[in-house]
């Protein structure tokens, strides 16, 4: 239901955006926009819409597919912590936590994705990090055990968790100045 309300609130933005708005004031002190015409209305420009283009979607493969290439096989590579779909309200830093089984081996290394970008200091034969700061939002992990080419040789499927931290502006708020 959600989704349909947002698309259809998506549809009216963007016809309303692509329409002449007219602009004027009634003879009480009101204003009022329309997308007709007017006695002493004056057109208004609407600025284009900030659009967000997103990213495509990594597919994670199969480690059996990774198996079938490589004489080095792994059994697993899993995120252990977050959990997926995982919520961390009023927080600042997250602990991740990744393993593979059986260890990296001939110089092969466990990598640690956020948001598709390797985790700094992460211990490459597997345990945690802490990430700190972590900025409020949607976030994904994934666990990648890469051989000394970069080449991957197992992955996980991505885990996707969520930070949740107050605003300022939020009236419960100690900090908030009224």
């Amino acid at each position: 239901m959600r989704v349909f309300l947002f698309t259809l609130m998506s549809m009216v933005c963007a016809v309303a955006v692509a329409a002449t708005v007219y602009k004027w004031v009634d003879e009480n002190g009101v204003t009022h926009f329309s997308d007709q015409p007017h006695e002493n209305a004056q057109k208004v420009q609407v600025a284009a819409p900030q659009t967000y283009k997103a990213p495509p979607v990594r597919v994670p493969v199969q480690s059996e597919q990774f198996q079938q290439q490589s004489p080095r096989t792994y059994q697993s590579c899993q995120v252990t912590s977050p959990q997926n779909e995982e919520t961390f309200p009023n927080t600042t830093s997250v602990t991740a936590s990744a393993e593979v089984s059986p260890a990296p081996h001939d110089g092969d290394k466990l990598v640690v994705l956020l948001d598709g970008k390797p985790l700094p200091n992460f211990p490459a034969g597997g345990g945690s990090v802490t990430i700190n700061p972590i900025d409020r939002g949607s976030h994904t992990l994934q666990a990648v055990v890469q051989d000394s080419s970069g080449k991957a040789l197992c992955q996980s499927p991505n885990v996707t968790f969520t930070v949740l931290q107050p605003s300022i502006l939020n009236p419960a708020n100690p900090n908030f100045k009224h």
